[in-house]
């Protein structure tokens, strides 16, 4: 039977002995803690608890235990506080809580600053708000250029991040194609040695779609891109002419994998007349021109994307390359550049950190005596003023308008 009970008139230890002995087959209902805390208390001023004796606080316990539900050791420790503090009560929970560090606007402006850029990883993002920050100086990047590249990803999670950006798809792994190799290039540090390769943007109805063909310098990762309408000597080696001629230092090998479009007597014979050595990839070395592969993919597809784009569609796209697209990749798009560690064995390895992430141009100016590279026609100070004409940030919202621009006339089409 549970009750609940009046016991103000409890008020010797002779009335607590019979109470205990009378009500073994009663057990009393507390309404909460708090009451409880607040009876116990008063129980305990009522009888005097501190003065009695041995016995008679044995039975006191026994009548708090009996009433309130409590164990031995519960009510050992609240007569203790009470003899502590002269009172019984319950402790206030205070949780630990971080200083939060990233408000609501930073989270907002990194949303805003991975979508400007297509959602870079993490370590190219953060270099990105760096640079916006330290470079250009826009001050509402100042709190968000401190945060680690792991933290990023934490951000990414939550739900004013998700609120933030549209849904995007992320970029597909695209598959290593099966190439042969002839020989690997060896640039020895030096700018000037382009690997090259060509994407479809895929077939409809029996139509071919446009060809993008793109090309990466192996060490300062310097890239330029243009589309044709068929990958024939016709549109191709005019591009190819445009494509070198757009590089800001000259140009001393063009390495391809073994497609007819390059590997042939009049690409040679154009490369031969700009004194440029052309390779081509080796048997059972697939990694000869990964980087060029790794540009497609998170370059190329993710800007681009999957769909089919019409031939007809070249000269639009190649104006949306030359004019702005270029710039952006390698004046405002950070890139990991890769440290050679030997192992135990003596096996080379490339580690990537996010201290090496650097754009294009950054990495071409950091090789000394680099002005000896460069075209007749190129300083490094007309270069740098094509570095700061735009922030990234600028950069990257002129290339997502002219790219909205582009898509919307082939939809129309």
């Amino acid at each position: 039977m549970v009750i609940t009970m009046n016991d103000s008139q409890l008020s010797s230890i002779v009335e607590v002995k019979r109470f205990l002995k009378e009500s073994e087959v009663i057990e009393f209902k507390k309404r909460s803690r708090k009451e409880a805390y607040e009876w116990i208390e008063e129980t305990l001023g009522r009888f005097d608890y501190l003065y009695l004796g041995k016995k008679e606080k044995g039975l006191i316990k026994k009548y708090i235990e009996k009433v309130t539900g409590y164990s031995r050791p519960q009510v050992t420790r609240q007569i203790r506080q009470h003899r502590e503090t002269g009172r019984v009560r319950l402790k206030e929970y205070k949780r630990n809580k971080f200083e939060r560090k990233y408000t609501s606007k930073d989270i907002l402006l990194l949303a805003q600053t991975a979508e400007l850029h297509d959602y870079p990883n993490g370590a190219s993002l953060k270099k990105t708000l760096e640079r916006m920050a330290n470079k250009y100086g826009e001050e509402e990047y100042r709190n968000l250029s401190a945060i680690s590249v792991s933290h990023i990803y934490n951000l990414k999670k939550t739900v004013s991040y998700q609120r933030s950006v549209p849904f995007y798809q992320g970029t597909k792994k695209t598959k290593a194609r099966a190439i042969g190799e002839r020989c690997k290039p060896e640039p020895g540090g030096k700018p000037g040695y382009l690997r090259v390769d060509t994407v479809h943007q895929g077939d409809r109805d029996g139509q071919k779609g446009v060809y993008h063909i793109n090309t990466v310098d192996e060490v300062v990762q310097w890239e330029v891109v243009g589309a044709v309408e068929k990958i024939t000597d016709y549109h191709l080696i005019p591009l190819l002419e445009k494509i070198i001629a757009s590089y800001p230092y000259r140009i001393i090998n063009f390495h391809a994998d073994n497609g007819t479009e390059y590997i042939n007597r009049k690409v040679a014979e154009m490369l031969n007349n700009l004194l440029i050595k052309l390779t081509k990839s080796r048997p059972r070395h697939t990694n000869d021109n990964a980087l060029a592969e790794t540009k497609n993919g998170w370059v190329l597809r993710k800007w681009m994307g999957y769909s089919h784009i019409g031939q007809r569609h070249a000269k639009g796209i190649n104006k949306f390359y030359f004019e702005c697209f270029n710039e952006y990749l390698n004046f405002h798009r950070p890139c990991a550049f890769p440290i050679e560690v030997k192992d135990k064995k003596g096996k080379i390895k490339k580690k990537y950190r996010y201290q090496d992430y650097m754009t294009p141009y950054e990495k071409l100016r950091s090789i000394p005596d680099v002005r000896i590279y460069l075209k007749e026609s190129i300083t490094l100070e007309r270069l740098d003023k094509i570095a700061r004409r735009y922030t990234d940030n600028e950069m990257a919202k002129k290339v997502q308008l002219e790219r909205d621009k582009l898509f919307d006339k082939i939809l129309a089409a």
